[in-house]
């Protein structure tokens, strides 16, 4: 109701202004605007966008003329063929023929490795205009949100904008496969231990100035497909067993039976003699080709379905190999894909595995080579083979690849943003304490000291509508979901243990569910109860104007207990509040509730705001003035 907001934020005006100097004036240690546009991020992301796109335009140039090239050859071809067969030229006019046919298939390859050159350039020029896209504060337009892997009812995630629209995950987003995002993700809504926090931040540290190697890594891994590819059937197909070992037999028969058909047909055709073994032959192998047809069949649709997403990797693992680490964290997960043979040297394989493998997507020669050569089970018995060799580290590999996927996105920010601080997390009591602390997805943060030294401690803000209460707790909660995954936050200096956050801001009933705005408050804070209780002395709570739900009386009451409940089980926190009775805690638990405020001023009818935290409760309130600038005709 509005007479229960505005009731009790008018009656903080009879209140003394607890104001105090000892609380710092906002300051701005993150890069504005006006650094973004000389950084040396963007001057690398405009040089190597520039040079993209020179090169781009020479591979288009480079692309027509094969193209032309080819087609002329192919009609030289086929008039040098056709004159030969109408006897308007000799019959060593085959050679020719030939010869334009094999320059035909050359020109063929030679045009296909440049429109491949010219699609890994355009993801590389991608990624410098996204690069370029965040400097300049765009990056909300990206069509990666992540908002599909929200899990409902998390604890922080939806609160804090880590996933979705406007997200920490969209602006920090520089995975190439679906494995990177989603460990990403899974970093992001999971804090790490002090000593994984530890080798994140040292990797990210030595990754933040390989951009090369970076944007090698992610331009190779999204070479793979369209969208991001997904490993995951490939790693399913590779760990699952042979589909192929009741027809054992057809591999030594495949070594046997088409050699000597092909030699009884040679003979056969010089007259040596009959053709009867030929036809024998290859009725035999036209019985093996039909009597193996479903074990062949079922092995081909699962590697087709899985290497879609696998499919050329072996770039992006060679540009692992090629670089040379010194992070801890960044040798082991090099050194694991480099034991015994490297895991490019098995992907290289594969691929020319998969190269014959695809003979069998033409219809016409693969039925006719297939039934003279039983070319399925040569190639497919190897690509199993392959499988037996390789497919238990197949997960592992790709495991590592999006660690490093994930960790190039910590280090793609930490390039950007150079001002950013490493935080310092510890193991043990909770604790938060941050200098020029800053909301890390506004372009213009104003910053503030906040310091939560010991369990138990918490700050009850009150405020103006608009003042920046709600953001200073989102600064909090995404600096501390930043700082327990291994990036670097926006403040000068941030000390935090291994906090678990539980948040309530954007609460909302539900139709579909019969659920009320009150009782989903509820559901909410049982959760969150119950979560600081599994995790006593080492919680974060923000909570955002409790139980507005219910009337004035009985949210006061329930707000107090839930607080008093949360500070004895020794988390720490923030709550904006229009209630006085929860600013009377500072009183009762001295040293370790704080009272803090934001303002407004009107000055010559315009409303302002310094977004500036200030010890005491708030002395001025604007919610009529709100409404009357939204024109409700409040007197």
């Amino acid at each position: 109701m509005l007479w229960d907001v505005v009731v009790p934020t008018t009656l903080v005006l009879f209140l003394p202004d607890f104001s105090s100097p000892s609380f710092s004036p906002p300051r701005r240690p993150f890069m504005t605007q006006r650094d973004s546009e000389t950084s040396p991020a963007r001057a690398a992301y405009e040089t190597r966008r520039t040079r993209a796109t020179d090169d781009l335009a020479a591979l288009d140039s480079r692309g027509a003329r094969l193209a032309n090239l080819r087609t002329f050859t192919f009609l030289g071809a086929a008039a040098v063929f056709f004159a030969v067969v109408f006897e308007k030229l000799p019959r060593v006019g085959m050679l020719g023929a030939f010869a334009l046919m094999v320059g035909y298939v050359v020109l063929a390859v030679i045009h296909a490795g440049v429109i491949r050159l010219e699609d890994r350039t355009k993801v590389y020029r991608a990624l410098n205009e996204q690069g370029l896209a965040r400097l300049d504060g765009t990056w909300r337009n990206f069509p990666e949100t992540g908002a599909q892997h929200l899990p409902e009812g998390h604890l922080y995630a939806g609160d804090l904008d880590v996933l979705g629209k406007g997200s920490l995950f969209q602006r920090l987003d520089e995975t190439g496969t679906r494995r990177g995002e989603a460990t990403l993700v899974g970093w992001l809504l999971a804090g790490a231990d002090a000593k994984t926090v530890a080798a994140r931040q040292g990797a990210v540290r030595e990754l933040g100035p390989l951009l090369d190697f970076r944007q090698a890594l992610i331009t190779e891994a999204r070479m793979a497909g369209k969208d991001k590819a997904d490993p995951s059937k490939f790693i399913a197909w590779a760990e699952a067993g042979s589909t192929l070992g009741r027809i054992r037999w057809a591999f030594a028969l495949a070594h046997v039976l088409p050699p000597f058909t092909i030699v009884a047909g040679l003979a056969s055709a010089n007259d040596v003699v009959s053709a009867l073994p030929f036809y024998v032959g290859l009725f035999l192998q036209i019985g093996i080709v039909v009597a193996i047809r479903t074990p062949i069949r079922q092995l081909w649709e699962a590697l087709s379905l899985s290497e879609r997403g696998f499919v050329r990797f072996e770039q992006t693992f060679a540009a692992i190999d090629a670089q040379r680490f010194t992070a801890p964290s960044l040798v082991a997960l090099q050194k694991g894909l480099q034991e015994g043979p490297s895991v490019t040297s098995r992907l290289v394989a594969f691929t020319r595995l998969m190269g014959f493998a695809e003979l069998k997507n033409s219809g016409q020669l693969h039925p006719l080579i297939n039934a003279l050569t039983l070319w399925d089970v040569h190639v497919l018995f190897r690509v199993d083979r392959w499988r037996e060799a390789n497919g238990k580290g197949v997960r592992g590999w790709f495991e590592a690849l999006a660690q490093l996927e994930a960790l190039s996105s910590f280090a793609t920010w930490h390039f950007e943003r150079p001002h950013d601080a490493f935080p310092t997390v510890i193991d043990g009591d909770a604790r938060l304490e941050a200098v020029a602390l800053g909301h890390p997805l506004l372009d213009q943060p104003v910053c503030n000291d906040v310091r939560l030294p010991s369990p138990g401690s918490a700050l009850v803000i009150t405020g103006s509508n608009m003042s920046g209460k709600t953001t200073l707790m989102r600064a909090m909660g995404l600096n501390t979901v930043m700082a327990l995954a291994g990036l670097p936050v926006c403040a000068t200096s941030l000390t935090v243990s291994t906090l678990h956050p539980l948040t309530s801001m954007r609460l909302k009933d539900s139709l579909e569910r019969g659920v009320s705005y009150f009782y989903a408050e509820v559901q909410r804070m049982k959760s969150l109860l119950d979560a600081a209780k599994a995790h006593p002395r080492a919680t974060l709570f923000l909570l955002d104007e409790l139980f507005m739900g219910t009337n004035t009386k009985e949210r006061q009451i329930a707000s107090r207990q839930l607080m008093v409940m949360l500070l004895d089980l020794g988390a720490i926190g923030a709550v904006t509040t229009h209630d006085l009775s929860i600013c009377e805690l500072a009183s009762e638990r001295p040293g370790l509730v704080h009272n803090v405020h934001f303002r407004d001023e009107v000055t010559g009818g315009d409303m302002t705001f310094d977004y500036t935290l200030r010890e005491g409760i708030v002395t001025t309130t604007n919610a009529l003035e709100v409404l009357r600038r939204a024109g409700v005709p409040i007197r």
